[in-house]
């Protein structure tokens, strides 16, 4: 093997972990709402999370990626660490989906039909077909499809360079010499550990393991220790997204952490003994792409068939390595490890407007009690929930701008802009909830009263102010169409209560029932009222758009009063129930 067959061979390599790269990125993308839902389905059921473990990495082709979004998931309190135990199994086990497609490149014979199952005969194909959907198809979801069948046939174009560029060290003895040094199981262990932390993939190590089989020197016995270190090595990753994270992500990091390296001990030291007693003579033959995939497969089903039913004592153990503190830990309120996967990135950063849209609400509904009402209790609540929509603005709209810097599908970006449209109206209801408690507290440093008719209109006009609240929240948080076409009846009608009040006001004024002062805190009131019934209405129509995948919102609210009967009965009904 001369230098430049070593640089074919480095070639090959970095082909190889590019297109691997590329493959896993361009499925995570593909997968989006599927990859979504199936983790929002997730249960404590050990079988479910195994099963939605090993799914979810066979669709990504990466385990690390995997565990990285669960240890993600358990930081911003979408998944318990139960959960999370049970889906790390099933990553160990999805991975080895890659070992398999790899095995192909092993396939030989003269049958023609055979023949189109090696990546000589089909890869090509792929190429063709990837590079055509990638560059003349506007489709983003095609194009994520042709990106996938372009990542996997340079990662299999790689495997080839690799495995021709090698095939010359057959005739190296020190190439020789070091697969036997490989067949101590200790030493073999700690060559697929390190391996797997450099270029933390344990997918790619086995392909590397694979592409030096065609040498012949690579023996079953070197390579079973090789494999089970990997499964120590694509630690790292994990490892490393559980720095500065919370305490139950931490512990699911070790949690992987465990898994693996007690595994790979235990099974190690399992073929050791059987190594020395039986001495088996298949160890002495030479493995190949076959049997380095089904060692990969074995050793994972082993380690998880051990470790499965044993999940809830690993959890109680790594509560004890990772014990309670008794320190209030930093909210981490929107884990940027998610932002490799913006699907769920997005999930992350709905759940949380989710919470400031219920605080919005519930500042607005105190602040509504505190003119009627008001209690130092009540102000400093209204406050406080101010003052936490303002701070989930900040965060949310750097967070999402993160997201949209990166490659997204259509639907992931029609959410992305709904919820960076809607971040400003759910921070002004908090806004106007604050002036309500001014005007409140103004009412009460006067000595101001309602009149008998005005507390009634107050009456009337809070109710259905409370009511197009409630119908654009939950239209939002539960994506409810339904809900969402109740808005903007009930915002007309608002509006026109909004002018009949303040006419109704101005004639008290005249015949010496109210006062000036009393009038100016009423217009204040009246118009907070109407500014948070318009959010409504932008709230409610910005679900629809998105429904609709249009985002035009002025167009949606005149189109959806034009000639809409269902519009017109809402009206009537909402105008009948809040009558003056």
């Amino acid at each position: 093997m001369d230098i430049f067959n070593a640089l074919t061979m480095v070639g090959g390599l970095c082909l190889f972990l590019f297109g691997m790269n590329i493959m896993g990125q361009a499925l995570e993308r593909r997968a989006g709402n599927s990859l979504r839902n199936t983790l929002e389905k997730l249960t404590s059921n050990k079988i479910a999370g195994f099963l939605t473990g090993l799914g979810v990495t066979a669709v990504i082709q990466s385990s690390s990626a995997t565990t990285v979004m669960v240890v993600g998931f358990v930081n911003s309190g979408l998944m318990t660490l139960r959960q999370a135990i049970n889906v790390i199994m099933g990553a160990n086990v999805g991975t080895t989906v890659t070992s398999w497609v790899l095995s192909l490149g092993g396939i030989s014979s003269d049958n023609v039909f055979v023949k189109m199952l090696t990546p000589t005969a089909f890869t090509p194909v792929l190429a063709l077909v990837g590079i055509i959907m990638f560059l003349f198809v506007k489709d983003s979801k095609k194009k994520d499809t042709g990106a996938v069948l372009l990542g996997f046939s340079v990662l299999m174009f790689g495997m080839e360079t690799m495995s021709s560029a090698v095939s010359g060290l057959s005739e190296v003895p020190e190439f020789q010499k070091l697969f036997i040094m490989f067949k101590n199981p200790l030493l073999g262990l700690l060559v697929g550990m390190l391996l797997t932390a450099v270029i933390q993939s344990s997918s790619a190590s086995v392909g590397i393991l694979q592409a030096l089989t065609v040498t012949g020197q690579v023996s079953i016995g070197a390579a079973i220790p090789i494999v089970m270190g990997d499964g120590i090595g694509t630690c790292v990753t994990a490892i490393f997204s559980g720095i500065g994270a919370k305490r139950e992500a931490k512990r699911a990091a070790v949690t992987h952490l465990l898994i693996n390296a007690m595994g790979s001990i235990i099974w190690v030291t399992v073929y050791w003994i059987i190594k020395v007693i039986f001495k088996p003579t298949i160890l002495d033959s030479s493995a190949t792409f076959v049997s380095i995939a089904i060692i990969n497969t074995g050793f994972k089903v082993l380690n998880t068939a051990l470790f499965l039913p044993l999940s809830g004592a690993l959890e109680k153990l790594v509560c004890k390595l990772v014990p309670d503190s008794d320190m209030v830990e930093e909210d981490v309120e929107l884990d940027e490890r998610l932002l490799f996967t913006p699907t769920l990135a997005l999930q992350q950063c709905r759940a949380k407007e989710t919470e400031m849209a219920k605080y919005a609400q519930e500042a607005l509904c105190n602040s509504i009690s505190s003119i009627t009402g008001l209690t130092s209790e009540l102000a400093e609540n209204v406050r406080k929930k101010e003052n936490a929509c303002d701070h989930y603005e900040d965060i949310l709209a750097t967070y999402l701008v993160k997201i949209g810097a990166e490659h997204l599908s259509d639907s992931d970006s029609e959410q992305a802009t709904m919820l960076l449209k809607l971040l400003g109206d759910f921070e002004r209801i908090s806004d106007h909830a604050v002036n309500l408690i001014e005007s409140a507290e103004e009412l009460r440093d006067k000595k101001l009263v309602f009149s008998e008719e005005a507390a009634n209109e107050f009456s009337v006009i809070s109710s259905a102010v409370s009511e197009i609240l409630s119908l654009a929240i939950e239209s939002f948080v539960n994506n409810d169409i339904e809900k969402a076409s109740c808005v903007e009846p009930l915002e007309q009608v608002i509006d026109d209560i909004k002018e009949r009040l303040r006419t109704n006001h101005v004639k008290r004024m005249r015949n010496g029932e109210c006062g000036i002062e009393m009038g100016f805190i009423w217009s204040d009131i009246l118009t907070n009222f109407e500014r948070v019934s318009d959010h409504c209405s932008n709230i409610a129509g910005c679900v629809i758009d998105t429904a609709d995948h249009n985002l035009n919102l002025h167009e949606t609210l005149s189109n959806f009063k034009l000639n809409n009967k269902s519009f017109e009965t809402r009206y009537r009904d909402f105008a009948e129930k809040y009558r003056v």
